[in-house]
């Protein structure tokens, strides 16, 4: 709307509200130009602004001159609209609705077919109702179906209107086509309501596509397998079609839902019977398949391939044009994304698909679905492999501005804004014309896009475009600007990841895609941080947010009647009830108005996070400062976060002023520091060099880990000696203070799975430096809450032996570790099964250990599990474990304590992560394939020292220092000295694996044997 008609609109209501009420004709009359659509939309916004002001009264009397002013632009639409009317019934009543006469006069009258039209169809229709016998309504109403099917697909004009004006006549018919009296014919309009819906433009998309489901379910009322399967296989595969594109209820079972309904259509839809129906069945299934979230990505999308592929057998080019167009996008788009196969290939065979199409759908006569290809190809000219990349650029841009012809913001607000979103990223990326204006447009298409892409609408959008400005305004140096967008997004996200209902798999998935913004966040902080310190504490603040937050969201919600007092539980569900509510409303449609419920929310979820945050060392927003003021004087924390090119290590220390200076210019270079409150903040950065040699080390590392153990283990030592290299340990420990002696040590990624507490560094390894233990922590956020946990008991023990019945020494561990608690309950062997790990027992359990095989899958990491005497327990299961007081799990197996080291979003998903979701503060698990008598041995001396009052991580150190450098002869005595319950076979083993070794000598001293197991948490 432009300023001068904007101000008219405000001139003509002031004079309105002011004047007496008898003046108000002849002041309309005298700015009727102003009586219009327009000025009934401006005084809509106009009430709701007062209403949010406060100024109820005010919002009251504009909203009654919004309804007067709506009623007279109907009757100016009527004055305006009757003769078309007349001219077009009179048409429809002596052609029995021939698209031939009608169309013509629809072309003719295309400013006529409006959104007011469809608002006054009704009346007009009763108009014409009450001067006909009631005994003739059954076949006027077959001509408003008729007219309406006509004006569904007709293609000129405004498509959204056109739909609405379908709408309406649908709505008139099914006055008089009622399921009591004419099911059939009633059936026939629900299902056609529920096609217009589904492809309705005006509202909201979740809403509409609701409706339509509710459309065809009525339909499937009458229209029955059994009785009608012609019809039946329709509204199945209708059905499908909503399900594909709905927006409420989890996504993947959306889907699902969709195939199974596409599936049931094709009982009927054979391709020998109904070739063209079965084709279009097949099609269907390819877009659902397209989508899919279960199952593997690379297998749905060949699925699709399939479907589409088989559906051309039937929609050819000469036979259904318009129906091979549309499989020909849809191919297109498929190959855009297919990863199997050369990706150049597939982008050149989109390429092909897409442009076929455009055979069909020209701009005049298909606008729309011309416009949708544009887009389609301009998204596979911005990836094109083949060819000069300026020039795909510039062909991406052109298609984009092709669709935006047809995509306006007024007819398309959302496929507008997604395109607006696309063009940003191909102007910042586009290589021909002056760099500054090119990136301007991207910036001018990011705010444009942001109109639309409200938070509170779409809020997922509203993140992926204000990371898009981000990157853009990075690239512009203007790095203040960059940093308020990826803040804007990564608020979106976390709010994304905690409220909105899309299943785990989902959310994970969320956080892989997202992985890039953290980073571009954190990057940003550090280079502000050069002129401005206290960037630096922001720049370790979001790493934090962008680890394992999925995880602490589950133990805060796992953990609500154990943390929070009762009533202050009740509170915060009721509070995120509400909130979740409310935000369905706003993406549904169904707010009266979303504005003012907005802000509600925000308001709503501020009350939520300052009650948690009130009772909870961790609440809905990481805050540095609690955590460093959580930390003792003699306590340092180095926390790892690997970017795309380098890696960034936090290193935390008492502000003693006691570390080391740096040895040189390019070494100071390297280093960022500040000083919060007590602690000192110091950031290393590595080369790009540097992360390749680690990545180059890994995968060395894991080659001989899973192909040739013998050769790992002979190259462990000199590979833990080239790893303190590559993440210069010995720049990391010259910060921190001599006074030290306790570390906290915070990995990411791949670091996870590495044995960091047993690297060499200045002639000796990381654990003999600390004598109060080193400790991992999957975040700062987890060590906060694991800390809230206050278990004071540890007199139950709860134990799993040897279910195998392959492990010699464990049952003398747990025999031997049962004798130091005042309760034990121990399942052996057969017994040791998944019936036995019960809630109800588990609640009073105060230490759990499990002797017994582990494994990790890393290709699918949920599937990670314990083997039991019945099967494994999985870490899908060990999440759903009620350990609210247990102060400590011990995890004496294998491959305990491994995670993914592929996984970008960091989420730490593993079995320690599994058992600190249940409910303890401590975890100790291994991190390769174990010996069983080490084990055994180090196991029985981290209870000891833990019996003698260390903390859990000062217990397994010592342990394991104690196991590195025990004697044989000193074994010997402490096997005597213990009692330990040797069977006389055992025995005579354990002589013959001793015996030939010297006294002096140090059976276990390969960091095999002691430095396989950390201790995870507090």
């Amino acid at each position: 709307m432009d300023e001068q008609r904007h101000q008219a609109y405000l001139d003509l209501t002031e004079e309105l509200l002011r004047c007496d009420s008898t003046r108000a004709p002849e002041i309309l009359r005298a700015r009727r130009e102003f009586v219009d659509t327009g000025w009934v939309e401006w005084l809509e916004q106009a009430a709701i602004r007062q209403e949010e002001q406060g100024n109820l009264q005010g919002a009251n009397q504009i909203y009654n001159l919004r309804d007067y002013a709506a009623i007279l632009v109907s009757l100016e639409t009527v004055k305006i609209t009757a003769p078309f009317w007349n001219e077009l019934w009179q048409a429809i009543l002596q052609s029995n609705c021939n698209s031939q006469v009608i169309e013509p006069l629809l072309k003719a009258n295309l400013d006529k077919l409006t959104d007011a039209f469809a608002q006054i169809l009704p009346s007009l229709a009763a108009n014409l109702f009450s001067t006909i016998p009631s005994e003739g309504w059954t076949a006027i109403a077959g001509l408003f179906v008729n007219f309406s099917n006509l004006m569904f697909h007709f293609p000129l004009g405004s498509r959204a209107s056109n739909l609405e004006i379908a709408i309406a006549g649908y709505n008139i018919a099914l006055d008089i086509f009622t399921q009591a009296e004419l099911p059939q014919q009633w059936a026939i309009v629900e299902n056609s309501l529920g096609a217009a819906y589904n492809n309705r433009l005006r509202g909201e998309r979740a809403e509409n596509l609701e409706q339509a489901i509710a459309y065809y379910q009525n339909a499937l009322q009458v229209y029955t397998q059994d009785s009608f399967p012609e019809e039946w296989a329709m509204l199945q595969n209708n059905l499908g079609t909503a399900y594909s594109s709905r927006i409420l209820g989890d996504q993947g079972q959306n889907l699902e839902q969709a195939i199974l309904c596409h599936q049931n259509s094709e009982q009927v839809y054979t391709e020998d019977d109904y070739p063209v129906d079965w084709a279009r069945a097949q099609h269907n299934l390819g877009i659902a398949y397209r989508g899919r979230i279960q199952g593997e990505p690379d297998a749905n999308l060949e699925q699709a391939i399939a479907c589409f592929r088989s559906s051309l057998l039937v929609r050819t080019r000469s036979a259904l044009p318009t129906e091979w167009a549309d499989t020909q996008k849809n191919l297109g788009v498929v190959y855009c994304d297919r990863q199997q196969g050369n990706k150049a290939r597939n982008l050149e065979r989109a390429i092909n698909y897409l442009q076929n199409a455009l055979q069909v759908y020209t701009q005049t006569e298909f606008p729309e679905k011309w416009a949708q290809t544009q887009k389609n190809l301009g998204v596979v000219y911005w990836q094109r492999l083949e060819g000069e990349k300026a020039e795909n650029i510039e062909r991406a841009i052109a298609c984009y501005q092709n669709a935006l012809q047809v995509y306006t913001k007024a007819e398309f607000p959302e496929t507008w804004a997604e395109t607006q979103n696309a063009l940003a990223a191909a102007w910042r990326q586009r290589i021909l014309g002056e760099r500054h204006q090119n990136l301007e447009q991207a910036i001018n298409c990011c705010q444009e896009a942001l109109q639309v892409r409200t938070q509170a609408a779409f809020p997922m959008y509203h993140a992926e475009t204000q990371l898009n400005l981000g990157l853009t305004y990075r690239d512009m140096q203007q790095l203040y600007l960059a940093y308020s967008a990826f803040v804007a997004a990564v608020e979106t996200v976390e709010f994304l990841r905690s409220e909105i209902i899309s299943g785990d798999i989902a959310k994970r998935k969320l956080a892989e895609e997202w992985h890039q913004l953290y980073i571009n966040i954190v990057e940003v902080c550090l280079e502000l941080a050069v002129n401005e310190p206290q960037y630096l504490s922001k720049a370790i603040t979001y790493v934090e947010r962008s680890k394992t937050r999925q995880l602490v969201e589950l133990v805060l919600s796992r953990d609500n009647h154990s943390i929070f007092p009762p009533d202050i539980a009740s509170q915060l569900q009721q509070l995120q009830d509400e909130i979740n509510q409310g935000q369905q409303c706003i993406q549904s449609g169904t707010s009266a108005n979303s504005t003012v419920l907005a802000q509600k929310l925000q308001k709503l979820r501020q009350q939520r996070n300052t009650l948690q945050d009130s009772y909870l060392a961790v609440g809905s927003r990481f805050d540095l400062a609690p955590f460093l003021a959580s930390l003792d004087d003699r306590t340092a924390v180095i926390e790892w976060f690997i970017a795309d090119g380098q890696i960034f290590t936090f290193v935390v220390t008492p502000n003693t002023g006691s570390s080391s200076a740096p040895n040189s210019e390019t070494e100071a270079n390297s280093f960022l520091c500040v000083e919060e409150n007590q602690q000192r903040i110091t950031v290393w950065r590595s080369t790009p060099e540097d992360l390749q040699d680690l990545a180059n080390w890994l995968e060395a590392y894991l080659k001989d880990y899973y192909q040739d153990k013998d050769c790992w283990r002979t190259q462990l030592m000199p590979r833990l000696e080239e790893l303190a290299r590559n993440l210069h340990l010995d720049r990391l420990l010259s910060q921190l203070p001599q006074e030290c002696n306790q570390l906290i040590l915070i990995p990411h990624r791949f670091l996870h799975i590495l044995p960091l507490h047993a690297l060499p560094v200045f002639d000796t390894t990381l654990i003999d430096r600390f004598s109060r233990g080193i400790r991992y922590a999957p975040s700062c956020q987890l060590l906060q809450l694991a800390q809230t946990r206050q278990r004071p008991n540890f007199k139950h023990l709860f134990a799993i032996q040897n279910p195998t019945d392959d492990l010699t020494y464990a049952a003398i561990e747990v025999k031997a570790i049962k004798d130091k608690f005042e309760i034990a309950t121990v399942f052996q062997q057969l017994a040791a099964t998944k019936a036995a790990i019960s809630n109800s027992l588990l609640q009073s359990i105060h230490c759990v250990h499990f002797a017994c095989h582990g494994i990790f899958d890393l290709v699918s990491p949920l599937d990670s599990a314990l083997q039991l005497a019945d099967g494994p327990l999985t870490l899908a299961e060990i999440l759903n474990l009620d350990l609210q007081q247990a102060r400590l799990v011990t995890l004496s197996a294998c491959e305990t304590g491994l995670t993914d080291p592929s996984s970008l979003s960091d989420e730490y998903i593993g079995l320690p992560s599994g058992f600190l979701y249940a409910g303890t503060p401590s975890v100790v698990s291994s991190l390769w394939t174990v010996d069983d008598l080490s084990t055994s041995f180090l196991m029985l001396q981290f209870y000891y020292n833990l019996r003698n009052g260390s903390s859990v991580g000062a217990a397994l150190n010592q342990a394991q220092l104690w196991l590195r450098d025990v004697t044989k002869m000193e074994l010997q005595k402490w096997v005597i000295q213990i009692k330990l319950p040797l069977p006389p076979a055992v025995k005579i083993a354990l002589h013959r694996r001793l015996h030939q070794l010297q006294d002096d000598s140090k059976p276990f001293c390969d960091a095999f044997h002691w430095a396989g197991f950390c201790a995870v948490g507090v």
